[in-house]
């Protein structure tokens, strides 16, 4: 303990791709050396890749198989887990305060507590922004954690259950799931729940057709799927939904989600038995009173190009929590895994470098080019950057590894390269042994 407290102290608060990728490397650099005492805060005691939730929600991956403990990653990566939520900061005393955690009987499990730092890395990454919207608080599902994700699968199968019990009428649908939103995660969703509900007919579900008996539709209020992506890109995806007869509802803005039902400003409603929200993306609310720190509209910190909170150097953000700027005219870094990875690979750099009396340095994103998983569908994506002037429109078996191999490098980033080697030996003979799909 004597030894730690005259140490630099770099605290870091939110363990998803970027922050704990940053404790990693940290914790090789300088904490191993005892250059520094690197300290990662999170609400949780598992790490899950959040790009794979929807994969959770569909039941085609065990969460449970991907899960890593924060506590076992900073033991053998030299860095120190805290556990509990962040619910203020005083910059005076350069401390976070964190919130009592609760057991499951509502019990305090650990009071309020304080953590000093010399140097704050906010990665708190983001949440569902229902933009307002009437009764989505109350009757949708927000895919942006892994509880939500694992409630989803849990309604999903019983609902599966439940329909192949229930008389009905000729013709008559059983259940319809609405998700709300067509980026990413709404369109690779509803790949995911095709491919699980024909998979669940080969599971003694004898009286349950799911080309005949669940309806998936997408509604967003944009002209087309993936507003963000090229539109090559998009339409390959929408030709591949339609195929699967996934609805499509574009330019449809949502007025209220109700008990039974999605409401349409253009008067249209989806009686919707299952409605998954993922519209839109923000930062913690929290974050837009915290201590003065400069925010956006979406709660982002914003941050100068070196990382730093606009007010207070001593602070960073990175992922998808900070408003990074790439340059006059541009948009902000957009909300990417992979904006998250390159912010921390350099921000382990800039903060060995400042230890060392050095200058910071500059964040500039490179754009990778963006991938669409639909299950065993296909793959689509654009790549860019280095690879060509301009994007390469790619699909079919490469892009199926590609996306895959995203997946590999943050295992790599966080687990080390043989570790993340047998874990994927384990994973091909978990697919052999296992359901294709997780039942319960």
């Amino acid at each position: 303990m004597h030894a730690t407290a005259s140490l630099p102290r770099i605290t870091i608060v939110g363990g998803g791709a970027g922050g704990l990728e940053l404790a990693v490397r940290l914790g090789k650099r300088l904490g191993k050396s005892a250059k520094a005492h690197i300290t990662l805060v999170d609400a949780s005691r598992t790490h899950v890749w959040k790009p794979l939730l929807h994969q959770v929600a569909a039941g085609t991956l065990d969460s449970h198989a991907d899960e890593r403990e924060y506590f076992a990653l900073a033991r053998s990566n030299h860095f120190t887990f805290r556990l509990g939520r962040m619910e203020g900061l005083s910059r005076q005393s350069k401390e976070i305060f964190l919130a009592p955690v609760l057991d499951e009987h509502g019990e305090e499990l650990l009071p309020r507590q304080a953590i000093p730092y010399d140097t704050l890395v906010i990665a708190l990454g983001s949440q569902s922004n229902d933009f307002g919207t009437p009764g989505v608080r109350e009757h949708c599902i927000m895919l942006d954690s892994l509880p939500a994700a694992q409630r989803f699968h849990e309604k999903l199968i019983n609902s599966c259950l439940r329909a192949q019990a229930t008389s009905r009428s000729a013709g008559e649908g059983r259940f319809n799931v609405t998700i709300i939103g067509g980026g990413a995660t709404g369109v690779e969703l509803a790949a995911e729940l095709h491919m699980t509900t024909s998979i669940l007919s080969s599971y003694g579900l004898r009286n349950f057709h799911p080309e005949k008996e669940i309806k998936i539709a997408i509604v967003d209020a944009a002209p087309r799927l993936l507003q963000m992506l090229p539109e090559r890109l998009s339409d390959a995806v929408a030709r591949e939904l339609r195929g699967m007869a996934i609805e499509i509802h574009s330019n449809e803005q949502v007025q209220q989600v109700s008990k039974t039902g999605v409401h349409m400003v253009s008067g249209k409603v989806l009686p919707s038995s299952i409605v998954v929200w993922a519209a839109g993306i923000k930062a913690p609310e929290f974050l837009k009173d915290l201590d003065g720190l400069e925010t956006n509209r979406l709660n982002q910190l914003v941050v100068n190009p070196q990382l730093q909170s606009s007010r207070d150097p001593a602070i960073f953000a990175i992922g998808d929590c900070c408003a990074c700027p790439q340059g006059e005219g541009l948009p902000n870094v957009p909300p990417r895994a992979q904006s998250a990875h390159q912010q921390a690979s350099l921000l382990a750099r800039s903060l060995e470098r400042q230890l060392q009396g050095k200058s910071l340095l500059d964040f500039r994103y490179k754009d990778h080019g963006s991938l669409v998983s639909l299950g065993n569908y296909s793959t689509v994506g654009s790549l860019m950057g280095a690879i060509a002037s301009g994007s390469v429109f790619i699909e079919g078996k490469l892009a199926k590894w590609m996306y895959w191999s995203l997946h590999k490098h943050h295992q790599v980033a966080v687990n080390g390269l043989f570790h993340t080697w047998l874990s994927t030996w384990a994973e091909t003979i978990d697919r052999v042994r296992n359901p294709r799909i997780k039942l319960h």
